[in-house]
């Protein structure tokens, strides 16, 4: 994960590139060596000189008021989620030393999630590492890994997405969940600037694949906390679950994941198989042992 200021100049250099001197009112004249805005044309639109604009893609300006961020958030055609990120990375929050490693759930969230016996729930810090689970929540989300969490290096949510197979084939749409994953992940990289755990989740994932490499250069930006996910889970087939996030209110942007369906529908009963096979049997770990329930699920 770069700096601050590279942040902020990828982001406008990507969202410069989308627009077209058409699309805000210029007309463009000779021949374009990259696509979208210049920066002089962006300048011009914003009301700022070209020297200014220059320093802010630079990471050089200080102390840029809001009048400049909300008039290039309006040249650029931003959405919320994007003009709010632009206001993180145009000024960043230093927030000084950042702890490096997990740090654990709070135990009354951990308690909280285990008495959600029906539900599936994951506990989860800013980076996506899994800081607890319930029994569903790790049948749901990775029955072919030991239940228990190492402390040295814990499930990581977004690793699993791009870099485990079983977990890659556990959503048929792959490509909008692997989107959304690194839109979140944007945001927090934007707010903590200085985790050094993240920078390091971000280097691993861009050198191993190509696919988030090509997602985290384009600067996706989105707040998700609630929607819906389809599974093709190995023991109780498909299914369409709810799923919402609720952050724990304090600085250590923990979330608590949770997931749930229609009561009577074909989701809700491949669901209730699955925490049938997860009460029975809470440590799936292997081939056999899956097989092995996704039998006794069968007779169930």
């Amino acid at each position: 994960m770069s700096d601050s200021g590279d942040s902020l100049g990828g982001f406008l250099r990507s969202r410069r590139a989308r627009l077209t001197p058409e699309e805000v009112g210029m007309v463009s004249y000779g021949t374009r060596r990259v696509p979208g805005l210049r920066r002089e044309e962006l300048a011009q639109l914003a009301g700022v000189s070209l020297t200014y604009y220059t320093r802010l893609e630079q990471g050089q300006a200080m102390n840029v008021s809001d009048a400049v961020i909300n008039a290039i958030g309006r040249v650029l055609n931003l959405d919320d989620d994007e003009r709010a990120h632009l206001h993180t990375l145009a000024r960043p929050i230093r927030r000084g030393r950042e702890p490096q490693g997990p740090s654990g759930g709070r135990a009354g969230t951990v308690r909280l999630i285990e008495a959600m016996t029906d539900v599936p729930a994951a506990v989860l810090d800013r980076r996506s590492d899994v800081l607890a689970w319930n029994r569903l929540g790790h049948a749901l989300l990775a029955c072919h890994l030991d239940f228990g969490i190492s402390a040295g290096r814990p499930p990581n949510l977004t690793r699993m997405l791009f870099l485990d197979d079983r977990t890659r084939a556990l959503y048929p749409d792959w490509e909008r969940e692997a989107l959304r994953a690194v839109a979140s992940l944007r945001l927090v990289a934007g707010r903590y600037p200085d985790d050094r755990g993240l920078a390091e989740l971000v280097g691993e994932l861009t050198v191993k694949s190509p696919e988030f490499a090509s997602l985290w250069a384009d600067h996706p930006i989105r707040t998700c906390f609630s929607g819906r996910k389809r599974f093709r889970h190995p023991q109780a087939g498909d299914m369409e679950l709810e799923f919402g996030i609720l952050h724990v209110p304090d600085d250590s942007w923990q979330r608590i994941m949770t997931y749930h369906t229609i009561p009577g529908s074909p989701s809700d009963a491949a669901l209730r198989l699955l925490s049938a096979l997860a009460h029975a049997r809470p440590a799936l770990t292997g081939p056999d042992e899956a097989t092995t329930a996704r039998q006794t699920g069968e007779r169930l």
